[in-house]
């Protein structure tokens, strides 16, 4: 018989069956996949963690067992097995089935599988899954593992193998959590089944190679039959290109493959290439022909990982897909919820969206999170974003120690084999900040000689896995990481960096400390600001808001955030009056800083091969560093990654020798065009002028010395300098003084707004400079979504800000002094207060 599936979906309660519980849970409602607190908000049971200060009332939910209970009907259909299936089990579970105990599981990070035939009953059946106290059990994990060090707000999520954010981060609340958090049912089956297809997938020469190692299960018959495995190739289109046909004994339970495709259309990352997927289908059929299991997967051909090798710096780290280097432009990616059961297809298509839409390449899936959801790596398949994928270990030391290496030793042969269909992962990482953590971070000095900090699995395990499993891919043991000189992992001249100098510095936290260094890959780096102001006013239902009050600081996580907040604007902006224009004026630094890092970074191609900034997206509504909000609002950020990672890019960067061009060209095309150079003041006079023909080949970048009569201005205060290329495919604005210490004319911009068919156009009209102009949109409709922000403009120039929206509106709405804002007005109402005359 083909094997079948039934989910076990429906009809689950919930009950707290112990522990520190303020009010009785008994027989509630509960959601499968779900958690123990998503089902307690779903029953009224609790106010939304989300709002206001309510997270602080639900710190005991991490503290009680919670019994899931179901009842289902079944019958013998004559299977010779029948398997209890869960995808996911968070974290410390018994399972018991009709009441006898089928097992005790303890890792959030693999799934499970058990026999249950000789448990189940004809009609009802009763399955029982309680899950002890995540945070208890973490604690009597320590007795037996012991107490190894770590950051962040002390509760033990390295002793668990659970989501390590679900105990609170930097950016996150504390919401520790239990529940069954993947698909669970039933699978029956006769004679054999698919356990594992392992995949690999690459090019030799003008060929694709799809190589694939079978493990068969039988099912218990005395006598095991011999079985056939029939694999399929299907091209884009849906054509067979290759096939292969494999006889089982029965007697072994594995088997191999290995199929050579002609000249297959090749993957490559968006902007490089398409991203052509092919199917493999594998068939298990018994010896009479009939089907017993089968399987389906798409594939892309490419090679792609990074490549580590010592130059006259120290040692590059550049990503390759194909042979060719990929400049890397993307985003670390953490948990897209709290809850991640509640994300649907919609959520993960939005989150990748946000990625393409601001000319990403890659998305780093962090390790303090999850190995993600197939649907998105399979957008990443579509779209072509690359992954790098961490193992699940961030930011502390994790014992060595049984039976905590097991468990790390399973969940990684799963995690890497689950995967490795997939052609947009790139990349393998063993663990986020641990090796800096151990030399940089006081670990090295307060762990006992010879006691396991985690070392081994980055350093032997990882790679040892990834050689037997998935030898396709690249790997670290752990970023940041400096090869050769390991302890070191913040030297910047040597494989990747996480660059937090420019934000964490508890004196300094000044964005330009960016340009201090020049990497050879920032794959963490970052600057803070607020969620869009509709997503804070839904989440803080205090009025007036307050930047400084208890509700709005409980959405704050950083240590000294706000602190670094006010310090890290203070050189740049003027000190803002009223929640409104602190609220601009933190989003608007947030946006800038990573203008600077990032300009900085690219100027220094191939040297520094790529940034992938920390971090695209948030799981609640909190201050941070995402460029898209806790519920889904891009920020200005996002705007000014869309800009700052567009496939032309112009800046002015700083060098010993004095100010340069730096010309960006991320295309296949050479770029041949004209660089025209003028120094003007704010009402439009130009007071210098040049131009030259400049030549950037493909996929590269030159740098072009500024004449002084350009580079130094008359008078700092009231002039700008003008970068821009003849084609219009690139310019920029250099502004001589900070905002704050210049004289951005006050009554430059002249605005109208107009509805149309799908919402509204904001036509700006400058008499003088204007910088960064913005629609905050989302004051005047939440649902309203922007284009064109971050506007500056030169005077005589026209712009228009596009507003999607529904919402009917009088169009002057989007004129209000606290809607339509820009650094001139920051600087106007700083001065009105400063003088009130």
């Amino acid at each position: 018989m083909t094997i079948t599936h039934r989910d076990l979906h429906q009809d689950w309660t919930l009950s707290v069956v112990d522990g520190p519980v303020p009010f009785e849970v008994r027989d509630v409602p509960a959601d499968v996949p779900g958690t123990l607190i998503t089902d307690l908000l779903a029953a009224d049971l609790i106010p939304d963690p989300y709002l206001d200060r309510n997270e602080h009332q639900l710190t005991w939910t991490g503290e009680v067992d919670a019994l899931y209970r179901t009842v289902f009907t079944w019958e013998d259909s004559g299977a010779d097995r029948v398997d209890l299936v869960a995808a996911s089990l968070d974290t410390a579970a018994t399972i018991t089935l009709n009441g006898h105990e089928v097992a005790q599981v303890q890792n959030q990070h693999r799934s499970w599988r058990f026999d249950v035939k000789d448990l189940l009953v004809e009609g009802e059946n009763t399955l029982e899954i309680l899950f002890a106290a995540p945070l208890r059990v973490a604690r009597e994990n320590i007795k037996v593992l012991g107490d190894m060090p770590k950051v962040g707000n002390d509760l033990p999520y390295n002793a668990i193998r659970k989501m390590a954010c679900n105990f609170g981060w930097d950016w996150g609340p504390v919401l520790v959590t239990s529940g069954i958090a993947g698909p669970i049912g039933l699978e029956e089956w006769s004679g054999a089944r698919l356990r594992t297809v392992r995949p690999q997938v690459t090019v030799e020469g003008d060929d694709g190679l799809v190589s694939l190692s079978l493990g068969l299960e039988q099912a218990g018959a005395a006598d095991p039959a011999t079985a056939d495995v029939i694999v399929e190739v299907k091209d884009p289109d849906g054509r067979t290109v290759a096939t292969d046909v494999i006889d089982v004994p029965g007697s072994s339970g594995d088997a191999t493959s290995s199929i050579r495709v002609e000249r297959p259309a090749l993957w490559w990352p968006r902007g490089y290439g398409e991203q052509p997927l092919y199917t493999v289908e594998v068939t298990l059929r018994d010896a009479d022909g009939a089907e017993l299991d089968a399987v389906s997967h798409r594939i892309g051909f490419r090679t792609a990982g990074a490549v580590e090798e010592p130059d006259e710096i120290g040692t590059s780290f550049t990503l390759t897909v194909n042979g060719r280097p990929i400049l890397a432009k993307g985003a670390n990616w953490i948990p897209d919820d709290c809850f991640p059961t509640r994300l649907t297809p919609d959520d993960y298509g939005r989150g990748v969206r946000d990625a393409i839409d601001a000319g990403m390449n890659i998305l780093r899936i962090w390790g303090g999170g999850l190995y993600e959801s197939d649907l998105l790596y399979d957008l990443c398949d579509e779209l072509g974003i690359m992954v790098w994928q961490d193992f699940t270990m961030a930011c502390a030391a994790y014992s060595e120690l049984e039976p905590m290496r097991s468990e790390i030793e399973a969940e990684a042969r799963e995690n890497i084999v689950r995967p490795a269909w997939h052609p947009s992962l790139v990349h393998w990482n063993g663990s986020n900040e641990n090796v800096e953590g151990y030399y940089e971070w006081g670990w090295k000095d307060t762990l006992e000689e010879g006691v396991g900090w985690g070392n081994t699995y980055y350093t032997e395990l990882f790679p040892a896995l990834l050689a037997e499993l998935d030898p396709t891919r690249s790997y670290t043991p752990s970023s940041p990481y400096s090869r050769p000189i390991v302890s070191d992992p913040r030297n910047p001249h040597h494989g990747t960096i996480h660059n937090w100098v420019a934000w964490g510095n508890e004196e300094n936290n000044d964005y330009t400390r960016y340009r201090d260094t020049i990497s050879r890959f920032s794959a963490e780096f970052g600057y803070q600001g607020p969620a869009n102001f509709a997503t804070v006013a839904e989440a803080i239902t205090e009025r007036p808001l307050r930047e400084d009050s208890e509700a709005m600081l409980s959405h704050q996580k950083a240590i000294g955030g706000q602190d670094k907040l006010v310090r890290g604007f203070s050189s740049h902006l003027p000190l803002p009056e009223g929640f409104d224009d602190f609220h601009f004026t933190t989003q608007l630094n947030q946006a800038r800083a990573l203008i600077c890092g990032i300009g900085h970074y690219r100027s220094h191609w191939p040297v520094c091969a790529g940034t992938i900034v920390w971090q695209l997206n948030d799981c609640w509504p909190v201050t941070s560093w995402a460029a898209v909000d806790g519920a889904g609002r891009r920020k200005l950020l996002w705007h000014a990654l869309k800009d700052i990672y567009a496939p032309v890019l112009v800046t002015v960067q700083p060098r010993e020798a004095g100010l340069i061009v730096s010309i960006g060209n991320d295309s296949d095309d050479e770029l041949a065009t004209t660089l025209r150079l003028r120094r003007q003041d704010h009402a439009g006079h130009v007071l210098a002028e040049t131009e030259e023909d400049v030549t950037v080949e493909a996929r590269g970048a030159v740098s072009v010395p500024i004449p002084p009569e350009l580079s130094t201005a008359d008078e700092v205060a009231d002039e700008v300098l003008v970068a821009e290329l003849g084609d219009g495919s690139g310019r920029t604005v250099h502004f001589f003084a900070e905002d704050k210490d210049g004289n951005l004319p006050s009554d430059a911009l002249d605005a109208t707004a107009a509805r149309t068919g799908d919402g509204y156009e904001i036509t700006l009209r400058a008499t003088g400079t204007v910088r960064d102009a913005c629609v905050l949109a989302d004051k005047v409709d939440p649902d309203a979504t922007v284009e064109g922000q971050l506007a500056t403009l030169l005077a005589g120039e026209t712009a228009v800000i596009t507003v999607r929206s529904q919402r009917e509106v009088d169009p002057e709405e989007f004129l209000k002094e606290t809607v339509l804002m820009s650094a001139n007005g920051l600087v106007a109402r700083a001065r009105s207060t400063a003088d009130p005359r």
